[in-house]
């Protein structure tokens, strides 16, 4: 069954760009240039991937991106405008997978949904891990984590990038070797890592009594701070 992706772009010659691409991959494509109807569409047609242009006409791509984040992980991939790289950060901080600065390369855009659907199949999935004595449980084939009883919904690359500290805990990983283990090609800023690490820790370090799952190493990157349960 081919997977949907709902195109969310004001401009009618790049929404029809993307889905002469996307269908040619084998995507059913879903495509709107309204924020409004976007939201509607999220509930009616239930698409596997969001593309999302921010600058749209009625309601703020920002705006229809964070409204989705608060009752879906749906995949998000931005379109934007704004090439400063403080703005593509504050959108990964919203919680969207990844983001293509305009003007782009379809091809690039095609590389990026195929990497992040890629990412939430749990493809290459491996049985459910503990660390922490219990305090941590990662199901890769289920997709699912629960820290310390309580379930926890993470984004596709929040997911990637817990599962990839968590392949061997303890061990340091750069932000160049979690972009690679996550998106799998180099196309990313690495700033963007430290983004989505921030997303992954407020929600499975919401407890202030158990922070620290995810630590920081200054100068190296990142490492699961937990121990695998034996």
């Amino acid at each position: 069954m081919a997977r949907t992706v709902l195109v969310v772009e004001d401009e009618m010659k790049i929404r029809e760009l993307l889905r002469n691409y996307l269908e040619r991959e084998g995507y059913s494509v879903v495509t709107t240039g309204s924020g409004a109807e976007a939201l509607a569409l999220l509930e009616t047609v239930g698409p596997d991937l969001v593309v999302l242009d921010l600058g749209l006409p009625d309601i703020a791509g920002e705006t229809v991106a964070a409204e989705l984040r608060r009752s879906s992980n749906i995949p998000v991939l931005v379109l934007t405008a704004k090439a400063s790289e403080a703005d593509r950060i504050r959108s990964l901080e919203i919680g969207v997978d990844d983001y293509v600065t305009k003007p782009f390369s379809p091809r690039e855009v095609m590389l990026r949904i195929n990497a992040i659907l890629r990412r939430s199949s749990g493809v290459a999935a491996i049985a459910a891990q503990a660390f922490g004595s219990g305090e941590l449980l990662i199901d890769e084939s289920r997709r699912e984590v629960v820290v310390r009883g309580a379930p926890v919904d993470l984004t596709a690359t929040e997911f990637g990038i817990l599962s990839a500290l968590a392949s061997t805990p303890g061990r340091v990983y750069s932000r160049t070797e979690l972009l690679n283990r996550v998106r799998g090609y180099e196309f990313a800023s690495e700033r963007a890592v430290d983004s989505h690490v921030k997303n992954l820790r407020r929600k499975i370090e919401a407890d202030p009594a158990y922070p620290h799952i995810v630590s920081t190493v200054v100068g190296a990157g990142y490492r699961l701070g937990l121990n695998r349960d034996r």
